[in-house]
Parts: structure tokens; sequence; C-alpha cells
């Protein structure tokens, strides 16, 4: 494991309660890279993305992602884990009853933030990132499919984190979206965040292209130099 590399599996097996669901899971991700996990619904691609911030555990193989051994984590450890990386759901998982600021003071209060001021400086931080500088306001019925999930986006990167996992965070978005959504992901881990996203929409793959990973039959393939027949694999 290289002085670069905040993820690594070595001959893992996923499971999800005692199902197998992914077998000799060999995994490598750098510093600053964006990596894509494809395979179609029920593959594995969002029990192996819990695996890594220890919502499923790892009972076979070893794994270690941000200096964390993930084989023999402490429960007292995770949250801290946790703080290291931001997590992106296709479901966004906003508090529907508070702003937009709410949503991240809320984040920030239980991670241990407590000076107001310094709060709202990142609040107004992040949503510059994500361009939502004047939405804090808004409730999150107020705001389309595309700004919840730049919303998702600011509230992943509040803690300043090593990785961002993004879980289909564009599976309920239109395509024009969808690409905007993209666009602020690819330029999250050119900032230097590693950023692993698992998908099904093909499309953006042809459009922003990465080292892409094959949840597929129980088995993590690759796809080194061969060419993905989209065809096959679209739902």
């Amino acid at each position: 494991m290289s002085l670069d590399t905040v993820i690594e599996l070595k001959e893992a097996s996923i499971f999800q309660k005692d199902n197998l669901v992914l077998s000799d899971v060999n995994l490598e991700v750098n510093k600053g890279e964006f990596v894509y996990l494809i395979g179609k619904t029920g593959s594995g691609k969002s029990s192996l993305l819990k695996t890594l911030y220890a919502d499923l555990p790892l009972t076979k193989g070893r794994g270690k992602i941000v200096g964390y051994n993930l084989q023999n984590i402490k429960r007292k450890e995770i949250p801290y884990l946790r703080r290291k990386i931001g997590i992106v759901f296709q479901d966004f998982q906003l508090l529907v009853d508070r702003t937009v600021y709410d949503n991240l003071s809320f984040v920030l209060k239980a991670t241990g933030w407590k000076n107001k001021k310094i709060i709202d400086l990142r609040i107004s931080e992040v949503l510059e990132k994500v361009d939502l500088s004047y939405k804090d306001y808004k409730m999150p019925h107020q705001l389309s499919g595309g700004e919840q999930q730049r919303v998702v986006i600011a509230r992943a990167l509040l803690n300043n984190p090593d990785i961002i996992l993004a879980d289909e965070p564009t599976g309920n978005l239109d395509p024009g979206t969808s690409e905007g959504i993209m666009r602020l992901l690819f330029k999250i881990s050119q900032s230097g965040r590693t950023v692993v996203m698992a998908t099904h929409d093909y499309n953006m793959l042809k459009k922003f292209s990465a080292r892409t990973f094959r949840c597929e039959a129980g088995k993590f393939i690759e796809n080194a130099n061969e060419v993905i027949d989209f065809s096959q694999l679209s739902e």
C-alpha cells in the first residue's frame, strides 16, 4: 500500500447479512482518483460501499481505508472514520422539515462543531462549491432534484473528507441534471479528493471516462483495457 493509497481491499468477500454478494474483491484507489463501480441493481455495488464506510462488517479478507483496518475496526472508531468519508445517497436523505442551512448545521453540530460563526462560514463555503450560495433558507421541497443532490454533496464535503462515496448519485435525475452532478463530482476529485461512484448510468461513463470496476455474477472485475458493451449492461 503506497502513501497515496486511501482505499485497499485484498481478497475481500462482501456479505449482506449471511449472503455472499461479491467474492475475491481486490481494489486499490489513490488520493484524488475517480473510480466507477458499475453493474446492474443487486450486483453488490451498494454493499461494497457500505463495507467501505463500515456499515457492513468485513469478515473475510483484508481492507484498509484512510488508515483504518476494516476487518478489526472498533465500534467507537466508526464515527471518526466517517468524518473522513463523505457519503452521497441516491435518495438524498435530507431532513424534509428543515432548511438547507439547518440540514448542514445539524451535521456539523453532530460532529463536534460548536462556534456559530465558524459553522456559518463552513456552510457558506460548501454551498458556494456546489453553486447554491443563496439557497440556504430554502426547504428541500422548494428545490429541484438536482439542487437537492447538490445539497447532499455539500453535506458530504462539510468535514473536509478524504473520500467521497457516491451511490447512484444521478439515479433519480434527468440526463441534463445528471451531467451537471457528474461535472461537480469530477471537479471535486480534481481538487485532491478520491471519488468512488456506483452507477448503472452507462451514458455518463461514455461522457466522463475513468477507471472502472464491474460487479457481475458475484465477481469484481477491473475493466482494464476491455471495451464495455453498454447495450449488454443497461437495464
